[in-house]
């Protein structure tokens, strides 16, 4: 009860994987799929209880992925995130109209090795927090840099893009593992139900 002998609202319910409101559940969405690349997401805090996000979808669907909420992270906790079975962490971070190389080494995939040597870092948030994220973690922009080219229009109408090229975290990071994979087709199922997502959203106008 409250101070003035009302009933308190109830809360609602959560649901225990997708940690979103029963009512707004993803779980439905979800499409396993698995790389031989390994995923590590690094979440800006602002994002993790955004309904319009995608990296928790992202997170469910691949297999053996990590996401992590932070903007300034720890050092030894990253180093030891990055640090996977000896594979080669690698940031995928776009190129910029005002600094192309952002002082990252960037070189071409081909050079990266083999995906089952592969760590790819994700950085979820906007493009104004995701770029502070990299200045504020000094482990993060001593990162190789995969750039991505040739980038299928966004179908992430539910937010607003600065650039046509700008995709949401699960589209541009599909695109990066078809890509080193070789082979898009893989990441189709989860790249559809994203586009369900998106317009089931635009459908119930934003109540998911």
């Amino acid at each position: 009860m409250t101070a003035q002998g009302q009933a308190a609202p109830a809360r609602r319910s959560v649901c225990a994987l997708c940690a979103r409101p029963a009512a707004a559940c993803i779980c439905r969405w979800i499409r396993p799929v698995a790389s031989d690349v390994r995923l590590l997401i690094l979440q800006h805090p602002l994002e993790v209880s955004n309904a319009k996000g995608s990296a928790r979808l992202l997170h469910l669907s691949v297999a053996g992925s990590t996401l992590v909420a932070g903007e300034v992270f720890d050092p030894a906790q990253l180093s030891a995130l990055l640090d996977v079975e000896g594979r080669q962490a690698v940031l995928l971070y776009p190129d910029t109209p005002d600094d192309r190389s952002l002082g990252m080494p960037t070189p071409p995939l081909g050079l990266l090795g083999a995906p089952g040597k592969l760590l790819l870092v994700v950085l979820d948030g906007t493009w104004r927090k995701s770029r502070k994220m990299l200045y504020l973690n000094p482990l993060l922009h001593a990162l190789p840099r995969l750039p991505l080219s040739d980038m299928p229009p966004s179908h992430y109408r539910i937010r607003k893009a600065h650039a046509p090229d700008q995709l949401s975290t699960l589209e541009a990071t599909c695109h990066a593992l078809g890509e080193i994979d070789g082979d898009h087709d893989k990441f189709l199922p989860l790249s559809r139900a994203f586009d369900d997502l998106i317009d089931t959203f635009v459908l119930h106008q934003g109540r998911l």
